[in-house]
């Protein structure tokens, strides 16, 4: 199960943000304007697990006319302008590294193949903050545990769907099967593409990508780095099991060297 989050449909109404924190009881954070549009939570974080941004671009959408017609704006009325509105969240990636540096498993993959963070079991260590491709997970100040979305695993284990997917009003977060989520998708984007939204793309949804395809996945109308992702995420873990090799290798082969100096000390010391 997971999320397929249309960026095209986003109006930036924020219900997402809110229901997250309700149901979650996830603590304010701040609501400090950044100076950079209407954004006043910055980006994902422990107190933040759904994030809308919003970023103003000087082209139109589509087929649309170049010359959009504001009223009484200054000067002849006419600009080129879109927002970008989208509504970011953890990926739940099907290679999640946050898994494999868990000293505790504190992080686990549930039932639904979503990634979950125990908080009575996390220790604070941080090891999975820097492992995570996409910089999500994080720890809560004055606490010290790592927090992220769940995806709502409680609802879900109640036959519910996530609740920022239940307060969306225009179906920008979609929740279901992925197999069905990404047939979905490829439709949108075929048809946005017929629309003249050339740029119209998906993000995560490709099970052979560097993290082995999102849990949470997006239709984007530009580059991902517009957006703040990475543009090719891979599992920051994925050469763990060939340093380990290597490290066995080298203790082995320092461990046959230290028995051959010992022997040979054996030998040829006093009889």
């Amino acid at each position: 199960m997971g999320f397929f989050t249309d960026t095209s449909v986003c109006i930036g109404c924020k219900a997402c943000e809110v229901a997250c924190k309700e149901w979650n009881a996830v603590p304010e954070d701040g609501l400090d304007f950044t100076g950079m549009s209407y954004d006043n939570t910055q980006g994902l974080g422990a107190d933040t697990w759904r994030h809308v941004a919003f970023i103003e671009q000087n082209k139109p959408m589509g087929q649309a006319d170049p010359g959009v017609d504001h009223g009484d704006a200054p000067g002849d009325g006419g600009t080129d302008f879109r927002w970008l509105m989208a509504s970011d969240v953890c990926k739940h990636c099907t290679h999640a590294a946050c898994l494999d540096v868990c000293p505790t498993g504190s992080l686990f993959r549930t039932e639904f193949g979503t990634v979950v963070v125990q908080s009575d079991i996390c220790n604070g260590c941080g090891y999975c903050i820097p492992a995570c491709p996409y910089g999500v997970i994080d720890q809560r100040k004055g606490d010290g545990r790592a927090w992220k979305c769940t995806l709502c695993y409680d609802r879900l284990g109640a036959g519910q769907e996530p609740a920022c997917a239940k307060a969306c009003p225009t179906d920008s977060i979609q929740f279901g099967p992925l197999d069905e989520l990404r047939e979905r998708a490829a439709l949108r984007v075929d048809q946005l593409h017929d629309l003249g939204v050339e740029d119209a793309r998906l993000y995560g949804h490709d099970p052979d990508d560097g993290v082995g395809g999102d849990g949470a996945f997006f239709l984007l109308l530009d580059d991902p780095e517009v957006y703040g992702l990475p543009p090719d995420p891979v599992v920051t873990t994925r050469d763990l099991p060939s340093l380990w090799k290597h490290a066995g290798l080298a203790a082995a082969a320092l461990a046959g060297g230290l028995a051959t100096v010992f022997a040979a000390h054996g030998r040829g010391g006093p009889r």
